[in-house]
């Protein structure tokens, strides 16, 4: 499965009204890991910038006015989410503006260029009804580290929200899962072996990896707002 994960910065928070799209910032997954693949473009607007916007990612125009022109990326942007689901933080945002530029050049909207559409904002909103559901609060209550976040930056925001959207829909994978995963991604096969002929000592955990043990579970428990797995009573046989 192929995800992009996307991120715009823009003039103002009007795309009807004229505001356009100054940067642009796309990380790629595939099948849930971060293929290392990316696009990011500062974009000439070719007109000035709101007061207020500069103050969010400090963006001006005239660091801009040399950069491409919205028509100029129109086509590697396109190319690069062909087809893809998107992972967008407040996605109706992005996908205005984004669905405005490629109005302007007089092709199919953006929004038609990918595949599904996944709302980090919607998601957080089911997962957390109540709390503050921006990048930076689900940065800190995921333990995803931000501390080098200043300004809002495109490319920068993707790459948290990446992490953020795989804490948060991570579930609870079973390591043989992802052991298989690694090796099917590989082209291996995974050789079955028997060890039923072995006598494998028993180590217990000590108290204080029990506490951390517990720790962890607990923090676990608070994400889910129930009863992890691990702590659930095993099936009787």
């Amino acid at each position: 499965m192929r995800q992009i994960v996307l991120d715009t910065e823009t003039t103002g928070l009007n795309a009807q009204g004229g505001d356009r799209v100054i940067e642009i910032g796309c990380v790629e997954m595939i099948d849930r890991r971060l293929s290392g693949e990316h696009i990011h473009f500062y974009i000439n607007p070719e007109r000035d910038i709101d007061a207020g916007a500069i103050a969010v990612h400090g963006l001006t125009v005239e660091f801009l006015a040399d950069k491409p022109k919205f028509a100029d990326i129109a086509e590697d942007l396109r190319a690069f989410v062909q087809g893809a689901e998107l992972i967008i933080h407040n996605a109706p945002f992005d996908l205005g503006f984004l669905d405005a530029e490629f109005l302007r050049l007089g092709l199919s909207s953006f929004r038609s260029q990918a595949g599904k559409v996944i709302d980090t904002l919607i998601e957080a909103r089911k997962r957390y009804p109540g709390k503050r559901n921006s990048l930076d609060a689900l940065c800190e209550r995921l333990e995803v580290s931000n501390a080098h976040r200043t300004l809002h930056g495109a490319l920068l925001d993707a790459q948290l929200l990446a992490h953020v959207y795989l804490a948060m829909t991570r579930g609870q994978n079973n390591l043989a899962m992802d052991v298989l995963d690694q090796s099917s991604q590989a082209g291996q096969s995974v050789k079955k072996i028997d060890f039923s002929s072995l006598s494998l000592p028993v180590l217990y955990a000590s108290e204080l990896e029990q506490a951390a043990h517990e720790q962890l579970l607990d923090r676990l428990d608070a994400q889910l707002k129930g009863t992890s797995l691990w702590r659930e009573a095993p099936a009787s046989s």
